[in-house]
């Protein structure tokens, strides 16, 4: 039962391509954002897409995968976990985000579809 605890599954479309950052350890770091998209009817019948950005971690190998693999609109699968953390900005305030640190991922067979820009971290 222990698994099950903060486990975090999407499938969904890249919003750019994986920014890469090498560590002076050596080990790689990648952040990218996906988007998921749930698509229901509303009130009055009509379709209705709501599309929600998540912002993804990748170390190490899974960063390099997408990085070699991936690009702006490429469909991906990922299992990871959802953490937190804060940070200060230039002017002095607290930020907090909310992040995806990726376990595994899955490449999705297909073209890259297009989604809109990805909000930035």
């Amino acid at each position: 039962m222990n698994a099950l605890r903060n486990k975090v599954q999407l499938i969904g479309h890249l919003g750019g391509k994986v920014e890469i950052k090498t560590l002076e350890s050596g080990k790689a770091l990648g952040h990218v954002t996906i988007a998921t998209n749930e698509v229901y009817k509303n009130q009055k019948g009509e379709k209705v897409t709501e599309t929600t950005w998540h912002n993804l971690v990748a170390w190490g190998k899974n960063a390099e995968l997408l990085d070699k693999y991936t690009d702006k609109g490429s469909e991906i699968a990922i299992e990871g976990k959802l953490t937190n953390r804060s940070y200060t900005d230039k002017e002095g305030t607290k930020r907090y985000i909310t992040e995806v640190v990726i376990n595994e991922i899955l490449l999705m067979p297909g073209k890259a579809a297009k989604v809109e820009s990805a909000p930035p971290f």
